[in-house]
């Protein structure tokens, strides 16, 4: 699938009433773009602007490449992920610009051995693992790069996000490299206590168990002083999260810090801010 047109959703009509308290309405949105059960694919140079929900959702797809797309959408559009993916082995995404009001890309349950690089991102949430742990019988995440990578002026950088209490997971292999952030308000985050709108079993720990992260050679300026978080789950906690050469300034006057609850991250190379150097608010801010 190829040509450089365009998938116009018209989503400014929709974005008003696509309330967390709307759900219903919600639900009958459309996806700008759907990939259902398909296998060896190649997608290339399209544009999806203004989606009224996902730009674009992958599902149950198996060796499938998305190149040179363009996705765009206002920075305070809802539910507007670019492109988003679940139960599918084999997926790269390649050379896209993202610009859009929730997540550049998000990788739901069941996804394996998925490569994504040279991604512009911005604005929008960021390139997030998750959210998991919500549902039922979720099925693992494994063997994710994501590399070669600018975000900029997003709420967050490289994240993976699990809900408090709910249901078990796993996510393992999720490997970060070389990746610019240009004034990300959360660069590098792990948010066990993932709770948009305050709805979630805040007095629980994340059933969904993560091991085996690394975040390398991310460089680049923060929006907020946390330039680091790493909030894992009290009842099982992150295993084998490194850290190698991070350089992360905070664009204010206060110098960049490091939280760190319920993990000891393996450290190697210059790391600014210095590793779990503060200490983890009681109530870890909401992120979206």
């Amino acid at each position: 699938m190829f040509g450089g047109g365009i998938f116009d959703g018209q989503g400014s009509i929709a974005y008003e009433k696509n309330t967390c308290e709307n759900r219903e309405f919600r639900s009958k949105l459309p996806v700008n773009i759907r990939f259902d059960f398909v296998t060896n694919a190649l997608i290339q140079d399209i544009t999806s602007k203004d989606s009224k929900l996902f730009h674009i959702n992958v599902f149950a797809c198996k060796n499938i490449t998305l190149e040179r797309l363009k996705i765009e959408a206002p920075d305070e559009s809802p539910n507007t992920d670019g492109i988003h993916m679940g139960k599918s082995e084999g997926v790269n995404i390649i050379a896209s610009d993202i610009k859009t009001g929730d997540d550049c890309i998000s990788i739901g349950d069941g996804t394996k051995n998925m490569v994504i690089k040279e991604i512009t991102c911005g604005p929008g949430h960021g390139i997030s693992i998750g959210s998991l742990g919500k549902f039922q019988n979720e099925e693992p995440v494994e063997g994710i790069k994501i590399s070669n990578c600018t975000i900029t002026n997003t709420s967050n950088g490289a994240r993976i996000k699990t809900w408090p209490g709910e249901h078990g997971g796993a996510v393992s292999e999720i490997h970060f490299e070389d990746i610019t952030m240009n004034n990300v308000s959360s660069p590098i985050l792990i948010d066990q206590q993932y709770c948009p709108w305050n709805k979630c079993k805040k007095n629980e720990e994340s059933k969904v168990k993560l091991s085996n992260i690394s975040f390398k050679n991310i460089r680049g300026t923060s929006a907020l002083p946390e330039a680091i978080k790493f909030i894992c789950s009290g009842s099982s906690p992150c295993q084998n999260v490194e850290l190698a050469d991070i350089d992360i300034k905070h664009n204010g006057a206060e110098p960049a810090t490091s939280q760190c609850l319920n993990v000891k991250p393996i450290t190697s190379g210059k790391l600014n801010p210095i590793p779990c150097s503060g200490p983890v608010p009681k109530t870890p801010s909401a992120t979206a």
